[in-house]
């Protein structure tokens, strides 16, 4: 009999001499405890723990190394990190901004907010069109875009994607028109007969966006969830597109708090306290459910510091908005004295709302401007604070994803974890590693 330097690492043989191997037993019922026919081998139910014990049943087999941590895949990443850059960041939160803007723009012309409205569509058509660049940048060429809408591929949210941005810039760029050709006195374009027609198209261009406006903002969590990025695919199959729906409900409310009078923008506010809830809520109950790795990314490096600043803003601009809300509704009659200039926006509003106190008395229109200029300041910043928290929480997500690509860590540890769940609950025919 040859002998060699590891046997000494062999078991010692069970009294009785060596059994004989049983044919065809993996798998199969061995035992009154139902353990399988293979015990101790790789990732089996053997008896006792660790690598030492396994063979200890005389089977023969055990490894020759021991189960080791996993450190590194050859110093080089597994999976190849997406080339998208700030680009895409800025396309992720201004589809974002862009389709809850539109919701509100419908919901001012059914309530008759006109200040509101005019806000909300003009954000909306804005960040479609810079969103739609930057796209295109990303891109490279305009005709790329093109070229992705000459087939409609249900199981592609790429795909779906473009015709969503499509059909929501049909409609956003007809009340973008209607809305311009109001501001100016019908006198910009040259429509002529057209004109009737153009403002009888708004109603269906309204709902027609709106009809686009969520899955706009959804679609690109689905979109990112669909790749094979660590942190991405985890948050994808979490919550991430309730992240998103939630995200831009914020930026939204956010930037027509900014942008329109505040005796017009209860919705804007209500909209943006609850995508701010539904932000905080949905992003923890995300992260608890994702594998620790794949959460890394979220906390560390420059991801970690976007999405920390996001948690900040999303606070800071949540108790300014309440404020704000609470003020209104205290000071409604002085609002309400200011309200004819609440077809004017943004700074200009602001200067409208305290020139339309000149007409009363010294001392009640003192107060009344104050009290109008201080609402109007917080509504500005706590609206700015909950864009820009929306804003970073799309790029730390984006950044997150990319970072999650460069350790493979992020890869084989979460498989690891859900193929040991899957052979506790006794599914051992198989080694798959992507499903629960």
């Amino acid at each position: 009999m040859s002998t060699s330097e590891y046997d000494s690492y062999r078991p010692p043989e069970p009294e009785g001499g060596r059994r004989k191997r049983r044919r065809g037993g993996r798998g199969g019922p061995s035992g009154p405890d139902g353990s399988g026919g293979r015990r101790g081998g790789r990732g089996g139910n053997g008896r006792g723990g660790g690598w030492k014990n396994r063979g200890a049943d005389g089977n023969r087999e055990m490894p020759m190394v021991e189960d080791v941590e996993f450190t590194s895949y050859y110093g080089r990443p597994i999976v190849k990190a997406p080339p998208w850059g700030d680009e895409i960041g800025a396309y992720l939160f201004l589809g974002g901004l862009a389709g809850g803007s539109s919701l509100l723009g419908f919901g001012a012309q059914l309530t008759d907010r006109p200040g509101l409205r005019i806000a909300s569509r003009m954000t909306a058509i804005a960040a479609t069109g810079v969103g739609g660049a930057a796209l295109v940048a990303d891109l490279g060429r305009p005709e790329r875009f093109l070229n992705m809408m000459r087939v409609v591929k249900v199981s592609s949210p790429m795909s779906l994607g473009t015709w969503i941005l499509s059909g929501f810039g049909v409609g956003s760029g007809v009340t973008f028109a209607i809305e311009l050709d109001r501001i100016t006195g019908e006198k910009l374009l040259p429509l002529g007969p057209l004109r009737k027609v153009l403002h009888g198209m708004e109603t269906p261009a309204a709902i027609e966006s709106a009809f686009f406006a969520t899955p706009l903002a959804a679609y690109t969590a689905v979109l990112l969830g669909a790749t094979a990025v660590p942190t991405w695919n985890a948050a994808g199959r979490n919550g991430l597109p309730y992240v998103f729906v939630s995200s831009a409900s914020m930026a939204a409310g956010g930037a027509a708090m900014a942008l329109a009078p505040v005796a017009e923008t209860g919705p804007a506010r209500l909209l943006a306290l609850t995508g701010t809830a539904g932000e905080a809520y949905a992003m923890s109950a995300m992260r608890k459910r994702m594998h620790p790795a794949e959460v890394d990314p979220l906390d560390d490096g420059e991801p970690g510091h976007k999405l920390h600043r996001a948690e900040k803003l999303l606070i800071a601009g949540a108790v300014g908005t309440a404020a704000v809300e609470v003020g209104a509704r205290v000071f409604a009659k002085k609002l309400a004295r200011g309200a004819g200039s609440g077809g004017v926006t943004g700074a200009a509003g602001a200067l409208a709302d305290a020139v339309g106190s000149t007409g009363e008395s010294a001392g009640v229109g003192k107060r009344s401007w104050k009290t109008r200029a201080v609402l109007r300041g917080l509504s500005v910043v706590s609206g700015a604070a909950l864009a820009a928290a929306s804003a970073y929480t799309r790029f730390g997500v984006l950044e997150a994803g990319i970072e999650s690509t460069k350790d493979p860590r992020h890869v084989v540890e979460p498989q690891r974890t859900r193929l040991e769940e899957r052979r506790a609950r006794g599914i051992t025919d198989d080694s798959i590693t992507t499903g629960r």
